[in-house]
């Protein structure tokens, strides 16, 4: 039996926009473009007969924006929402807006409405459709052209067993992707000023993981910024890694700092949460607690693995509170986690974990 494939519908007030989306999404023989509509008012008309499994989205459209249409369709048909639009940093704080508003995914489309400027984002919008459409999506209230998948091997050699020296510090280690958002400031804003120093990997383009820090960082007590090569690792605070850029724990004399790198991506990303459990499980060892949190893939399965075998502690999302089952899926099937919790016990499970000063979560 042939696989289903996913039906998108595309809002986008440029025809030629609309065109090229269309040619994009159809080269993928996983997907099927339903429909196109020119404003909200008439995507509207088209849902009222046939629902999509993914819309396409754009911000600035006449009539109605594309983030007070997302709000209406989040809570009166929650359907997997992908935006993709000209915004880039200027505009961050409406994708941010966009985020909290239901959208799974944003694919950042060119200021330049060409051809050849929209096919450069082909492979990235493509998956990000095939990932949307396995997204659990839930009614809100107002709050591919495959690359060669590399290992972490690429960035730093595999960790060895004894290698990593002793340290009084604790240290976290995040992996997130779809969905992580929102589950990200679920998990800060409930952290105290005493937590200890958390590394962040969360899959976001460039130009977007400054905005996103400085969003965290006005809800939260704890510090968060977009992590800087070099920079000492401190208690209290949380470092996100800068889009298309590894993030590294490293080790300066006894004290965590923290080394930004360029590379290939691994697990078809960058930052590549495989990249930081790795230098994690080097150079901290059993004073580490690997996260791995809702999205799609498997990027931070092997990295975890890692982790666990030289004395970390690991704990997983539950698939009830993600958005994509994905990521703590593969984790857990590599024999990586330890523990299995909800998005709302993280938080409580970071310091309880801290308190204990043990290797390993408390039961």
């Amino acid at each position: 039996m042939p696989r289903q494939k996913v039906r998108v519908l595309i809002v986008d007030d440029s025809a030629s926009v609309r065109q090229i989306l269309t040619t994009i999404l159809s080269e993928d023989p996983d997907i099927e473009v339903m429909a196109t509509a020119s404003d909200p008012f008439a995507a509207a008309r088209r849902l009222q007969n046939e629902l999509p499994d993914v819309i396409v989205l754009d911000i600035e459209m006449p009539r109605m924006d594309g983030i007070t249409f997302l709000r209406k369709i989040m809570a009166q048909r929650p359907i997997p929402v992908i935006i993709c639009s000209s915004l880039t940093e200027e505009g961050s704080d409406q994708m941010f807006e966009a985020f909290e508003a239901g959208a799974v995914d944003i694919v950042p489309k060119p200021r330049v409405d060409t051809r050849q400027a929209l096919l450069e984002c082909s492979s990235r919008l493509r998956e990000a459709v095939k990932s949307a459409a396995r997204a659990r999506v839930r009614p809100r209230q107002q709050r591919r052209i495959i690359e060669k998948k590399l290992t972490a091997d690429a960035i730093m050699p595999p960790p060895i067993q004894g290698r990593s020296r002793p340290t009084t510090e604790r240290i976290v280690c995040i992996g997130v992707s779809t969905g992580g958002t929102e589950a990200l400031l679920d998990v800060l804003e409930a952290l105290p000023t005493n937590c200890p120093g958390i590394l962040i990997v969360q899959h976001m383009p460039q130009g977007f993981t400054a905005a996103f820090a400085r969003r965290l960082n006005a809800a939260c007590q704890i510090t968060v910024k977009e992590a800087e090569d070099g920079e000492p690792v401190q208690p209290g605070c949380a470092y996100i890694a800068p889009g298309a850029r590894h993030m590294l724990l490293q080790r300066t004399g006894l004290r965590y700092s923290i080394a930004i790198k360029d590379g290939p991506p691994v697990s078809r990303h960058r930052p590549s949460a495989d990249v930081l459990f790795r230098s994690a499980a080097q150079y901290a060892g059993r004073n580490a607690l690997g996260i791995i949190m809702t999205g799609m893939g498997d990027d931070g399965a092997r990295g975890l693995l890692e982790m666990r075998r030289l004395g970390a502690a690991t704990c997983a999302q539950d698939e009830e509170s993600c958005v994509v089952f994905g990521m703590p899926k593969e984790a857990i099937a590599h024999g990586a986690v330890e523990k299995v919790v909800s998005l709302g016990q993280i938080s409580r499970e970071i310091m309880l974990w801290h308190q204990a000063g043990q290797p390993t979560l408390t039961e």
